[in-house]
């Protein structure tokens, strides 16, 4: 029981305290979204104009998105909070378009990209054994590196009037700031530790004279930039298909990632565990999707989920209502119209925001770290890990491709993510073809007719991989207890026509995991099995099976999907 938790998701919530704990989350994600657009517009070579157009938009679509992922309509909203911004993850790719066609080739990029995003949503039960966390990982690891040398960068851009030392002293300053209060402080002032730091860096560079407030002064306090969309590239050239493989490689990783986000903050949000509702991450990622998209129609760099910032607010203030990020949403909007404050944030010295990026970054790799090792890390998955890893970073830096394909089409295969995320996903899907054992699957009816040949099927799998008796009966009697517990739903009796049943089995020595996919109630299996374990007395007759099951198996796992359902069994042998 998690009873810290004051507000619940649907619990109505004062809107005083809404508004306040909503202003918490908007002042701690503001600095990240201006920083983000600053240094990716100041890397690509763009100008002041540009720059206020795209800080204005991010935050418009930033409030908007933010909004809708608070709300359940049709297939959009994550029915959480979930603050939205620019994130550090498109940094690199975003620069790259940005220098080679301009904002309309970002533009195309970042729109087309933002299907692939929507795609996601819908193949995410078949790409569950293509982008594992091994694959998705090492990408994660991957950005973080081709976006390290974009902060550091930064670092020694000063006015020529200032000392050579300003700017790494400046970066260093803003580094040790943000480490030392990020490591020791604890409770709300976690969520203040960056801007804190950002401050001492901008002190630090007050007293070397790079702090340049003029474009604060001059600019309004109230009104909407003069820039406007930057349009299409209707005709696309070498440059954009060079990019978009890369752009898409970084969307769906960025997808698989707010996957976790999306989990995250289901289990942070609810006073008793709850098992994850993926109806409801299909609909953060179909919202994430239309930040995407319309960040593409504006010509910003992409907005996405700040998933750590989110859990992190709901976690230290105890408020999980949605009518949080209602009240979020509109603050990130209304910011969006007082130039003033998005400039002074904007002013900020280079070498302030590449200590900034720097830490972010940081955290994004480890961040990558904790997703390859969440599965488990053996010899294999390590051997994946360190190649694909390898091959990325050293490309990324080499022009080994640009001297056989040109400059254009060079700029693709010497990419260091996309190289890494093919090398990555070939030697996974390579060690799942090449597996010892391979997996079997049954087609058959959710009824109980189907019993006997679920029965033979488990029967001669446990033969095959050589499964003594009591092992095999284990087995068997896990997949007749599932199936019974499945057949208790209320609306198979409704149903005119007989649901369809895939099983798909993966055995190995040691352990056999079942997958049972079919359609049926909103009733969670694993929720009901949390229940059982909660309650020792006044088993009713359904229970039974659901008691059986966890006896034979050693996990159940239940994940919904729009339209399936998917229950993993693991069942391990006596050896």
């Amino acid at each position: 029981m998690n009873e810290a938790i004051r507000y619940e998701p649907n619990d109505p919530c004062p809107p005083l305290v809404a508004i306040a704990v909503g202003a918490q989350g908007v002042m701690a994600n503001l600095l990240s979204i201006v920083l983000v657009v600053a240094i990716t517009a100041r890397a690509g070579g763009q100008d002041d104009s540009y720059l206020s157009w795209a800080l204005f938009a991010a935050l418009i679509i930033s409030g908007a998105l933010t909004v809708l992922q608070g709300t359940r309509i049709g297939r959009f909203g994550a029915g959480h909070v979930l603050l939205m911004g620019v994130t550090a993850n498109f940094v690199a790719i975003s620069v790259l378009a940005l220098n080679e066609g301009g904002p309309s080739l970002l533009a195309s990029l970042v729109v087309v990209s933002s299907f692939f995003y929507l795609l996601l949503s819908l193949w995410l039960p078949l790409l569950r054994r293509i982008i594992t966390p091994v694959v998705s990982g090492t990408v994660m690891m991957l950005i973080a590196a081709t976006v390290l040398p974009i902060a550091l960068d930064r670092v020694p851009e000063v006015p020529e009037s200032s000392p050579e030392a300003a700017g790494p002293v400046i970066a260093l300053v803003t580094l040790v700031a943000t480490v030392v209060l990020a490591l020791k402080v604890t409770g709300a002032w976690r969520l203040w530790s960056p801007l804190i730091g950002l401050g001492a860096g901008c002190i630090a560079a007050a007293f070397f004279g790079a702090f340049d407030f003029d474009r604060v002064v001059q600019e309004p306090w109230f009104g909407v930039p003069d820039g406007g969309l930057p349009g299409f590239d209707l005709t696309p050239g070498a440059g954009f298909w060079a990019l978009l493989p890369v752009f898409a490689v970084v969307t769906i990783v960025g997808g698989i990632k707010n996957i976790s986000d999306s989990v995250a903050i289901q289990q942070a949000s609810w006073r008793r565990p709850r098992v994850t509702d993926f109806r409801l991450v299909q609909g953060s990622l179909n919202t994430n999707g239309l930040g995407i998209f319309f960040s593409g129609l504006a010509g910003t760099p992409p907005s996405t989920v700040y998933s750590t910032k989110s859990v992190q607010l709901t976690t230290l203030t105890g408020v999980a209502a949605r009518s949080v990020g209602f009240a979020a949403g509109a603050l990130f909007a209304l910011l969006a119209f007082f130039p003033k404050l998005a400039a002074a944030l904007a002013v900020i010295p280079s070498p302030v925001m590449g200590a900034y990026i720097l830490s972010a970054i940081g955290m994004l790799f480890v961040g990558g770290i904790q997703t390859v090792t969440s599965d488990g890390l053996d010899a294999r998955k390590a051997l994946v890990v360190g190649v694909a890893f390898s091959l990325g970073v050293g490309l990324e830096n080499q022009t080994i491709f640009a001297g056989l394909l040109g400059e254009t089409w060079g700029v693709l295969f010497d990419n260091g993510v996309l190289v890494g995320a093919v090398v990555a996903v070939v030697l996974t899907v390579f060690l799942d073809l090449t597996s010892p054992h391979r997996p079997t699957r049954l087609t058959a009816d959710l009824d109980l007719s189907s019993l006997g040949e679920i029965d033979e099927f488990l029967r001669r799998l446990a033969s095959k991989i050589v499964w003594d008796e009591v092992s095999a009966r284990r087995l068997r009697s896990a997949g007749e207890e599932t199936l019974m517990s499945l057949l208790e739903s209320e609306e198979l009796e409704s149903r005119e026509d007989t649901p369809r049943l895939i099983i798909q089995a993966r055995p190995d020595a040691q352990m056999v995991e079942l997958e049972f996919l079919a359609v049926f109630d909103d009733e969670n299996l694993e929720d009901r099995l949390a229940y059982l374990s909660e309650e020792a007395e006044g088993a009713e007759e359904g229970e039974v099976s659901l008691r059986l099951l966890r006896h034979y198996s050693s996990s159940v796992h239940h994940q919904k999907y729009h339209g399936l359902d998917i229950v993993t069994v693991q069942v391990r042998g006596s050896g």
